[in-house]
Order: structure tokens, then sequence, then C-alpha cells
């Protein structure tokens, strides 16, 4: 039988090292250019359907996406009127939450700070679950006071940063020269007997909370995303998710989540067409869509993972599940007559998979979902100086030589 030569190598995602990002820097020239150096200095050839990817931090900061805790404040004071205002459903996180928090309690005399539990909607969390059954309470349906919270569970520190957060936003509102009190429930509507003026900070849940919110009577409902979703003082917004999304830049700035990508894309898309002859994708990544098994903590806080792409990146894998077809039809199989018999099985697979067997088992997520997550754990969150990802060989599969 003919040997043929097969590629030994599959999918590979390299972090590419930049420049320090500035606001109003050429992001496009700049990301061109480091990869098109990266390939040059590794020895390696841009291949078409390469997907080129750049974080959504150094899209916003070239942009200058930035806004203040006084623009926050302006904007929640005319939306809400600035008395007794209800902050539901907040994530714990110093990065994502606590200036954004600063800014609401300054527009505001009172903040009633509803804390869903035993964690919040990413994972973060207050109890234990052990902690809640031993003391008999149904997170379902009771309402804990701080006092009663702090009777039955006393300090809580979070696992990773050894935070009290009940108490390290408390203390924020009051330094930000509002009232605050917190309770703990997880039903929506219990705000209401505190104030019907309501800002519900969940990310992916928000648009049912607002509905249940306007259902049970409440005069004012507001989300992250409809705070700073226009300028303020000539400030930074984002018309689709406002506040949602954004990061601390500084004690009293954020860095919010960034607006009008697709230029960008398709602009390094055009530069490497150019460079290279090669048809890349391209695509702006925040979070990553995956879970921690110790924390227990998802890591998607932004709103989506990605938003902006080019149209190839549009749909879901589809995908035959090698292992399938190597224990079942092809058992009998094995060495040269296998690898060729699974090879023309890929390639005359259907084009839509769904509900077939030979695809049980492979993960039908947004390929943004899945590619935007692999950049994530690629690039990280610290130190490692590569913005831009280059992912070679994702569409590739076991049948191309």
């Amino acid at each position: 039988m003919e040997n043929r030569h097969q590629r030994t190598v599959g999918t590979v995602s390299r972090g590419i090292r930049c420049p320090i990002i500035r606001e109003g820097d050429n992001l496009a020239e700049i990301a061109s250019k480091c990869v098109l150096e990266a390939a040059q200095e590794e020895g390696f050839s841009l291949r078409d359907r390469d997907v080129i990817c750049v974080t959504e931090s150094v899209v916003a900061r070239a942009m200058g996406n930035y806004a203040s805790t006084r623009d926050i404040a302006e904007d929640v004071r005319a939306k809400t009127g600035g008395g007794t205002v209800g902050v539901i459903f907040p994530i714990l996180s110093r990065n994502r939450f606590a200036v954004c928090l600063r800014g609401i309690a300054m527009g505001c005399k009172k903040i009633v700070l509803m804390l869903s539990y035993p964690s919040d909607e990413v994972g973060n969390s207050h109890v234990s679950l052990d902690k809640l059954d031993a003391a008999g309470v149904n997170p379902y349906s009771d309402v804990l006071s701080l006092a009663r919270y702090r009777e039955l569970f006393g300090v809580t520190r979070h696992e990773f940063t050894g935070v009290d957060y009940v108490d390290y936003y408390s203390g924020l509102i009051k330094e930000s020269g509002a009232d605050v009190e917190i309770i703990f429930a997880n039903r929506p509507a219990t705000i209401l007997k505190y104030t019907d003026t309501v800002i519900t900070c969940d990310i992916h849940t928000r648009s049912r909370t607002k509905k249940v919110l306007r259902e049970a009577g409440a005069r004012v409902v507001l989300g992250l995303d409809d705070i700073l979703n226009a300028p303020v003082n000539g400030s930074g917004y984002n018309e689709a998710y406002g506040l949602l999304g954004s990061n601390k830049a500084t004690e009293d700035t954020v860095k919010l989540f960034p607006r009008d990508c697709k230029g960008l894309v398709l602009d390094i898309q055009a530069r490497i067409l150019a460079a290279t002859g090669k048809h890349v994708e391209v695509m702006v990544y925040g979070d990553g869509a995956f879970k921690d098994p110790q924390g227990k903590i998802w890591e998607l806080a932004d709103p989506v993972v990605s938003p902006a792409y080019t149209d190839g990146l549009r749909g879901t894998p589809n995908e035959i599940k090698i292992k399938y077809l190597a224990d079942n039809q092809f058992a009998n199989l094995s060495g040269a007559e296998l690898r060729d018999a699974i090879s023309a099985s890929i390639k005359a697979k259907d084009a839509d998979l769904k509900g077939k067997m030979a695809s049980e088992g492979t993960t039908p997520r947004q390929l943004t979902d899945l590619i935007g997550s692999l950049c994530d754990l690629t690039s990280g969150s610290g130190d490692k100086g590569t913005p831009v990802v280059l992912i070679q060989g994702y569409f590739d599969n076991y049948s191309v030589e």
C-alpha cells in the first residue's frame, strides 16, 4: 500500500508579543506587523484560514474607550433620580465591578445591595453549600439580612483573593458618600420591598431579570448595559453593553468593552492578504468560556467572548468523533488501513452532522467561543505580553495531509 505523507502537527496556538499599546495607536498595523515578523523570526508561514486574534483589552485601549467614576455617577443620577437605588446581583470582583460600584454609589443617596448566594453569577462564593445545608437555609426562598448572614456564616473570604467582598463593597459604598444596606437573596423581585428603582448587574441573565422586575412593578429598571451606553461629558461608552465587560483602569476609571471592532478585524485581514496572499480570519476576544474546577469560577465575565470577527468564523464545528469510528464501524481495521478508512469517512461526512451518532461527544459550540477560550488560555491575564494570538490548523482535520 502507498505510504502517504501525513501531517504530524494539528492545531497550533502561538502568543505573539507586541509593543505596549497606547491610545491612538494604529492597532491593525501593529498586530499585522507583529504576526508577520513572528512568522519570519520563527520560520513558519501563514496559511489560508489561519486565525489572528486580538485581545479586547488592547482594542479598547487603542480607541481610548475609558470613563471615570464621575461619568458613571452622572449617568446613574440622571437615569435613576439619585435617591435609594437597589443594586442587585453584582459579581464579586475588584477588577470587574468595584470601580463601577464606586461610580454608582457616587450617584445615589443610598444603595440597597442585594447579593446572590451562595455565590455570584460566575461562581465566586460567599458561603459553601455544606454550610447552607448545616444552617438549614434555603437560598431559593430565604432572604438574609447582613446581621443574619454574619450570625450564621461569619466572615467568608474569597478562596483566591482573600477578600471579604461583603465588607469590601459595603465600605466602598460608604466611602463614595452613600448609605448602604446589604441583603442576600436570589429572587429579583425581593429588592422591590426596599426600593422601586433598580440596577441589575448580572451579565448573562440580565434580560430575564429586567423582565421579572418590570412585571413585578419596578418603576425604574436598568442593567449595567444601560449605563454609559452613550458618552457622558465626552467619556467612552459602549452602545450595546454599557458598563458590561469593563475592567478597572485606575481607582477611579474603567476601560470599557470595545465598540465598532468590525472595521479592525477587516483591516487586519486585508493587510495580511496584501502582504502574503493568504486569506486569514480575524477576531477580537475577551474572556474565555470555561469553568475552573477548583474555585468553581466561570471565566466569562464579559457579555460575549468575541465582540467582532470576520465572517468565516460564524457557526459551529461540524466534526466526526474519530474514536466512535475506530471503535464501531472500523473496529476490525488497524494501521494504514484504519487511517485511510477514517480519512475517507471524514472527507465524505455530511455538511450537517447535528443529531448523527458519529458526531456524538463533539463540541457544538460557537466557533468564536471555542477559539476565544483557546486564546484566553494562551495569552493569560498577566505579564505574558502576547495580546495577539495566532492559531494555525484549527480548521484542519485528520484527512488533511
